[in-house]
């Protein structure tokens, strides 16, 4: 059963989280632009706007589900072309191109979701993303095929973990049985991952 909270009880977390990102942040000279950083200060103050708001108690859970799961999309979907752009095997190109593909269209549904939900999320690939982008973008030949299918392999065996918990666990029905959905695919793009991996495994031997 959803039970439901008053929003003032919610605030001394997200006041807790925003301090953090405020600490987080002032560390560094430069103000942060990062997508994720954006989503939850929107978010925050989405919730803060107005104390006699009622919210669902698992919102909170649901929010932080649905920004993780658009960090995913996004960074499948930037990782995607550049394998299609850097791999030297058809193996590689076609793995890209399913990527790009299939989390775009995970992406467009996420994004109806979660706007449904008043939820923003991020619109652009998150600050580690960036990093993991600019780690894969200098390989060349096998180098870059074998580190973009370990990095696929790894990247769909956390998604899924992360979907199956939102399947089983999620008290919003729609976010439950969305995620629930998407485990077929997502268990597909881990299987052929793994082929490629193994592909370019050989092709070192």
């Amino acid at each position: 059963m959803k039970t439901q909270i008053n929003i003032k009880s919610i605030v001394l977390h997200t006041i807790y989280v925003a301090g953090t990102v405020f600490f987080a942040s002032s560390c560094s000279e430069t103000k942060t632009t990062d997508s994720m950083e954006v989503a939850e200060e929107e978010n925050v103050s989405r919730l803060t706007s107005d104390d006699e708001t009622m919210v669902v108690i698992d919102n909170d859970n649901g929010v932080k589900f649905l920004m993780a799961a658009a960090e995913i999309q996004l960074e499948e979907i930037s990782l995607g072309k550049l394998a299609q752009q850097n791999g030297n095997s058809t193996h590689v190109k076609e793995l890209g191109k399913m990527m790009e593909a299939d989390h775009t269209k995970t992406l467009s549904e996420l994004q109806a979701l979660s706007q449904s939900k008043s939820v923003s999320i991020p619109t652009m690939i998150t600050e580690d993303s960036k990093e993991t982008y600019e780690d894969l973008v200098d390989k060349t030949g096998n180098d870059f095929g074998k580190a973009y299918s370990d990095l696929m392999v790894e990247h769909h065996e956390d998604a899924i973990e992360l979907f199956e918990k939102a399947a089983t666990d999620s008290e919003d029905a729609e976010i439950k049985a969305w995620a629930a959905q998407k485990l077929p695919t997502m268990r597909t793009h881990l299987e052929h991952a793994k082929a490629c991996k193994e592909e370019c495994d050989k092709m070192d031997s």
